[in-house]
C-alpha cells in the first residue's frame, strides 16, 4: 500500500500521507484553512464547523479537521458559498454568548476574535442570547468564565489526553451546553486539577485565563503543549 497520496487543493496539486486529514494536509503545503476547535496533538472533533471545505462529487460541506485526505480528491477552501457559512458559524458563536472583547481579558489576544477580522465578520446579523452566567472564581490561579466560551474542547481534550487528569467535560445539549469541572462542581475543589495551566494555555478566548491580568494582557501559548502531544504519541 502507498505512503502517500495526491490531492488537488484549489486546482493544485498536492502530496499528502496517508491518513492524513484534509486540513493537515492543507497545512503542510501552507494552504490556510480557518479553523478553531483545532489544536495540534490533540484529537479532532469538528466541533467549530469553520474549517468546512467542499469536496468535488460530495454535495454537503465536509469538515477538514476530521475528513481524511483521499488520492485523487480535489478540495475547495475558498468560495463564496463557504466564506458564507463560515460567517454563520462565527455569528452564531457570538450571538450565543457574551463576547465583549472592549473589557475581556483577552482582546487582541483572541482566535475568535482574530479570525472574525480576517473573514470580515464585523457585525452580527442574530439576536444575542444573553445567558446569565456566572464565572467561577473558586480556583486560587484561574478563572473560568462561561460566557466567553466557544465550546471548542480543546481544554477538555488537553486536560485528558496530554495531562491525564479529565477535570473537563461539556454537559447539556444545544445552547444549553457548557462547560463544567468535576460534575458541576467548583473548579477549586477538584481533586483531580494538577494546576498546570494547560487547559488555559489551549483556550482560544478569554473563557479559561489565569488571575492577575487585565484587559489586553493574558496571551496565550499552545506550543508547549503541542510538543508534549508529539512526545506522548512517540512514546505510544
Amino acid at each position: 500500500m502507498p505512503s502517500s497520496i495526491s490531492l488537488r487543493i484549489d486546482g493544485e496539486f498536492i502530496r499528502a500521507s496517508k491518513g492524513q486529514t484534509i486540513l493537515d494536509a492543507a497545512a503542510a503545503a501552507r494552504k490556510f484553512i480557518p479553523a478553531l476547535c483545532n489544536m495540534k496533538g490533540l484529537s479532532a472533533v469538528g466541533a467549530c464547523r469553520v474549517c468546512i471545505v467542499e469536496v468535488a462529487g460530495v454535495n454537503r460541506l465536509l469538515p477538514a479537521c476530521t475528513t481524511l485526505a483521499q488520492d485523487g480528491m480535489a478540495v475547495t477552501t475558498t468560495s463564496e458559498r463557504l466564506r458564507n457559512y463560515r460567517r454563520i458559524a462565527l455569528e452564531l458563536l457570538f450571538s450565543e454568548r457574551n463576547h465583549v472583547c472592549a473589557v475581556c481579558v483577552s482582546n487582541n489576544h483572541c482566535e475568535l476574535q482574530a479570525l472574525a477580522m480576517k473573514l470580515g465578520v464585523t457585525n452580527i446579523r442574530y439576536p444575542y442570547s444573553y445567558p446569565k452566567m456566572r464565572a467561577d472564581l473558586s480556583h486560587r490561579r484561574y478563572v473560568m468564565d462561561p460566557s466567553r466560551c466557544i465550546l471548542c474542547s480543546r481544554c477538555v481534550r488537553t486536560c485528558a489526553e496530554v495531562e491525564g487528569a479529565n477535570v473537563w467535560d461539556i454537559a447539556g445539549r444545544g445552547v444549553q451546553s457548557r462547560l463544567i469541572a468535576e460534575l458541576c462542581q467548583p473548579w477549586g475543589t477538584s481533586r483531580n486539577c494538577t494546576d498546570c495551566g494547560k487547559c488555559v494555555q489551549s483556550c482560544p478566548t478569554g473563557a479559561l485565563a489565569e488571575k492577575g491580568y487585565a484587559v489586553e494582557e493574558m496571551t496565550k501559548r499552545s506550543e508547549p503543549i503541542t510538543r508534549l502531544a508529539a512526545h506522548r504519541e512517540a512514546s505510544l
